[in-house]
Parts: structure tokens; sequence; C-alpha cells
């Protein structure tokens, strides 16, 4: 089921994500067993569906150019804010079972059926954690994706073999996922104003009313420890995945400072379909927010070669 209301969002227009700001969609979404997810949607309903998954440290905000640019195209686009940053769907962080990815994967099926197109074909796109979201579902539901779209976050497999190098490149890029493990870390992240946050973001081109927007969902404590408890479920150790059997396109920026070269390249190895590898020259982690047109781009052409 799901309830709307108006929504002022920045939305692209002939190719530019900045020029026009055109109405979306705040919708509720509400599953069964009973959590109500808050979700940015745009597009007829009944249009190819794309559902966009969050990462962190964001929100579904990260999602409004490519929102506004696939309703444009046809689609009907839906960016749900995923268990624990919506706050009608945060059960109790302390059961780790509660936050564990199949229940984020659960979430997200759910979402599709709650949305009006039960078991119809569907494109998936997901950035950092959601990015882990999409390859597991494309793992386990191949028959159910059109196309898979992933930024930053590589195919599970590749980054496991990234981080056991001896370099320790990965390994040392990924550090801060063993301290969001630590008890305190969420006391930590938003002290002094949410400043690590801010910190983190701005230095990797978020825009400052993208930033805003995000710490208007994260910037609480309760969902700070929401969002955490999806680090403290899964443990330092991703699940190795099967080789992905789903159309791929895959967006990495090589100025991410998360996510190196190795595992990024080395994504292809487990990809058993048409698939695509762009680097963003420059741009960081966050490449949604930081370079939305491209993005757009990208993305655009690849579910239109692709269709439901």
């Amino acid at each position: 089921m799901a309830t709307s209301c108006g929504l002022e969002s920045h939305r692209p227009h002939h190719g530019r994500a900045s020029e026009i700001i055109s109405m979306a969609e705040l919708e509720k979404i509400t599953i069964a067993p009973p959590l109500t997810f808050d979700a940015l949607t745009a597009g007829k309903p009944n249009a190819p569906l794309v559902l966009l998954l969050h990462g962190f440290a964001e929100s579904m905000h990260c999602w409004r150019a490519q929102v506004a640019a696939l309703a444009d195209a046809g689609y009907r686009a839906v960016a749900p804010g995923q268990r624990g940053y919506s706050p009608g769907a945060r059960p109790d962080v302390g059961d780790g079972a509660n936050y564990h990815i199949d229940r984020l994967m659960d979430d997200a099926m759910a979402i599709v059926a709650a949305s009006g197109y039960g078991d119809r074909r569907f494109h998936l796109v997901g950035h950092d954690w959601g990015g882990s979201i999409a390859w597991a579902l494309a793992d386990r539901f191949p028959e159910r994706l059109a196309s898979l779209t992933v930024l930053s976050r590589p195919h599970p497999n590749a980054f496991n073999r990234a981080l056991q190098m001896p370099d320790g490149d990965q390994a040392h890029r990924s550090r801060h996922h063993k301290a969001f493990l630590e008890p305190g870390a969420a006391d930590l992240l938003l002290a002094d104003n949410a400043k690590w946050l801010r910190d983190r973001l701005a230095a990797a081109g978020v825009p400052a009313s993208a930033i805003e927007q995000h710490l208007s969902v994260l910037g609480n404590k309760d969902a700070m420890e929401a969002a955490l408890a999806w680090y403290r479920a899964r443990g330092a150790i991703r699940t190795p995945l099967g080789p992905i059997r789903v159309p791929t396109l895959y967006i990495w920026g090589d100025a991410d400072d998360t996510v190196g070269r190795m595992a990024a390249e080395g994504t292809v190895d487990f990809v058993a379909a048409p698939y695509r590898f762009e680097v963003l020259p420059g741009v960081g982690h966050f490449a949604a927010d930081q370079a939305p047109d491209r993005v757009n781009e990208l993305l655009l052409q690849h579910v239109a070669a692709h269709p439901v």
C-alpha cells in the first residue's frame, strides 16, 4: 500500500540535472510485516519500474536527479528510505537479525510488490550498501531483473579478492567498516553536529544542499544506530556470490577512496551477462550526488537497452 504527497525535487531537463525544479512524490509504502518506508517516487504507475537503493552515509535523496530523469523517460522510479532509515521501518537494533542482508533483500522485493508490480520484471539500481543488496538480489532472482546498475560497490567476490591482496590497498580503503562495528560509533559520527559525516561527504564532492538532505534523515541517534546495524549484522566479511546473469552496468569513480581499481576492474570476472564498466574520471564514492548528469546518461542508456 502506498500513499503520497507532493515534494519539490531537482529534476534534469535536456540532460542537465540542475536546470529545473519539478514535482516528485514522497510516498509511504507499507509492506507486511507492518513496516512503512518513506520513498521518493516519480513517473506513471504501471510504467516500467526502476527500484533505486541508497547506501551509507546517504539517503533516498541521493537519487533525486535519477528519479526525475527516469520519470521523464517514461519509467516509474521508486527510491525508498531503507530499513532503519525510514522511521516507520526501524525494528529493534538490539536484534542483529532484524538488519541481516536477507531482511534488506526481502524489503526490496516487498516494496516492488507493494508498488503494484507483483512478480513482474523490473530494473534495479544500487549504490554502496544498496549496491551490495542489488548484487545479492541479482544473484538470487535473475529472472526478475531486466537490468542491474551498481555505483561504486564492486561484485562481492571481486571485493573479497582485493581485500586479500598483499599490498593491503583495499584493506586500507575499507578500514572504516571495522570502526563502524564499535559500540560508540554512532556517537562519534554524530558528534559536533555530525562533523565527521559532513567532512566526509563534502570531501567527496557532495553538494552542501545534498548533505543537509541526507542528514535530515540520518543525523539523529536512532537512525544512525539503525544504519550501523547493517554493518554489525553482516560483520567484516561479505558472502561470496555466484556469477551475475543479468545485464549489468557498473559505474566507478576513479577518485573513490573506498574502492580501489583492482576491485572495480575485477568485477568483470563475476558477470556472465552483457556487461558495461564505466569509469568516471575525478569522481569519488558518491557519484549520483557528484556527477548526476553523467550517471543519468549512463543509466538511461542501460535501461533502454534492456527493456522489461
